[in-house]
């Protein structure tokens, strides 16, 4: 009997471990597996100052090295471009990081009882995840004070309306207007997104405000391909100054210089096709916009153009047109075709063979024929613009754009504005207010004259053109 017992036992016993191991292989290897970390979220704060020697906001500063530590490592990128001291000194602070320490050398000896600060812009980011500490600003003053003063504003640019980021904004004290071109700034601020500059820390003085473009980073005023604004009237600074906007401006642009080409007679081709002069019009899919001129763009200029041997006709019977005429522009490539078009109908241009000839001596190899067919009218739409109390003694004028190209300008004599044919699509609107009234956006001229540019305002309402509809907006200003 107890023979029989012990063999129950040890039979249990063995199932048991069996089982115990059975389970260990099942389980074991999945424990085996380590799962690493899933890490958490992606670390998104930039580098925190812990300590700054001396304090900020220091008092009978008499230094020349200020430190600052910060809670992680740090990366340095562009001080040389980045860093604004103001006031600006003549020599440009030295400056150097190492792990999580940041050190500013002054090179310039210190004006007494004066503000300084030190405006970092985008130049401090963290070393392993790159966050940018935007505008870190430190301060401190050479006397037992800091000037508290701010002066505030906007840059638009006087033309569009709109807002360059990149442009400086800069506080002379000379009031000559020499001082942009000869002398540095004595204080520089940047623009944030929207266009708006800040000054702070200013001493209560007599400022000459201005804007402009500063790629080489020299921050003057070299030539009037430069974007530049300047303020109407000196700015006194005595903590009750209301904001400033500037309107900023290019007096000329870069014309493209047209080369001469050489080309050599070793490559050049005798195929008919190379000899043949070459031109493109401005149609679309063979249709002519009833409200635009048929137009004639040629490869090379020409120097022989004959219009009575081109020649325009309508319908399918060839009748001749009327009231048509040709105009060739200075640089001889291209050629107009202005002409009242009637919606729907066809149009022949006849192109004879001698009736242009470009500079390397091309011609049409035969009397060509130019087909195609205007537009219908309910292809356009109809706009009525009411506009909401609108200033007619600057004698505003709307310009509407298609892209970044101004379509058509229409000089607002009230409150309503209706355009009876306007292609379909969406278009931006602009007002230019017109001081000389002649129809056009002039810039300004700042040495000896002080004139301001003329005002171009964005709208911020855009409109969209429904085809064979009449469109209504009412537009706020």
């Amino acid at each position: 009997m107890f023979a029989a017992c012990m063999y129950y036992r040890g039979f249990i016993s063995f199932i048991a471990l069996f089982f115990l191991i059975a389970i260990g292989m099942i389980s074991g290897p999945g424990c085996a597996n380590i799962i690493p970390p899933t890490g958490g979220p992606r670390d998104s704060i930039p580098p925190l100052l812990e300590k700054a020697t001396p304090g900020d906001s220091t008092r009978n500063f008499r230094g020349n090295k200020i430190v600052f530590s910060f809670n992680e490592f740090i990366e340095l990128q562009n001080a040389q471009q980045q860093l604004m001291m103001s006031p600006q000194p003549t020599v440009f602070p030295a400056v150097e990081y190492k792990l999580n320490t940041l050190t500013v050398r002054l090179k310039d000896s210190l004006e007494p009882n004066t503000t300084y600060t030190l405006n970092f812009g985008e130049s401090i980011k963290d070393f392993t995840e790159g966050n940018l500490l935007k505008n870190f600003t430190y301060t401190f003053s050479t006397g037992n004070y800091i000037d508290s003063l701010e002066l505030r504003g906007k840059v638009l640019l006087a033309e569009t309306g709109k807002t360059d980021t990149t442009l400086i904004v800069m506080l002379h004290t000379n009031p000559n207007d020499s001082a942009v071109v000869k002398d540095r700034p004595r204080y520089v601020a940047r623009l944030d997104s929207k266009g708006n500059f800040v000054f702070k820390n200013l001493p209560p003085k007599t400022f000459y405000l201005y804007a402009l473009k500063d790629d080489g980073g020299t921050r003057r005023y070299f030539n009037e391909k430069q974007l530049f604004a300047f303020a109407e009237k000196p700015v006194v600074t005595d903590g009750k100054n209301d904001p400033v906007t500037l309107y900023a401006y290019s007096s000329k642009k870069d014309v493209p210089v047209a080369l001469p080409s050489f080309k050599s007679n070793r490559n050049k081709s005798n195929r008919p096709e190379d000899q043949r002069l070459k031109y493109q019009t401005n149609l679309t899919l063979r249709q002519q916009d009833l409200l635009k001129d048929l137009v004639l763009t040629f490869d090379e200029p020409l120097r022989l153009f004959d219009s009575t041997k081109i020649r325009l006709y309508s319908d399918s019977i060839f009748t001749a047109a009327a009231g048509y005429r040709f105009e060739k522009d200075s640089s001889n490539k291209i050629v107009t075709l202005h002409h009242s078009w009637k919606e729907n109908s066809s149009y022949h241009l006849i192109l004879e063979k001698d009736f242009a000839e470009d500079s390397a001596g091309r011609k049409i190899l035969k009397t060509d024929t130019l087909d195609f067919k205007t537009k219908k009218l309910t292809d356009y739409g109809s706009v009525k613009l009411i506009f909401k109390s609108p200033d007619l003694s600057q004698n505003p004028v709307l310009l509407l754009l298609s892209g970044e190209s101004i379509y058509r300008s229409y000089p607002l004599g009230g409150a309503e504005l209706t355009i009876p044919m306007i292609p379909p699509g969406e278009y931006e609107l602009r007002l230019l207010y017109d001081v000389n009234k002649n129809g056009k956006w002039d810039s300004g001229e700042f040495f000896g004259k002080h004139k301001q540019p003329e005002v171009i305002k964005s709208i911020e309402k855009k409109i969209s053109v429904k085809p064979g509809f009449q469109n209504e907006f009412d537009i706020s200003l």
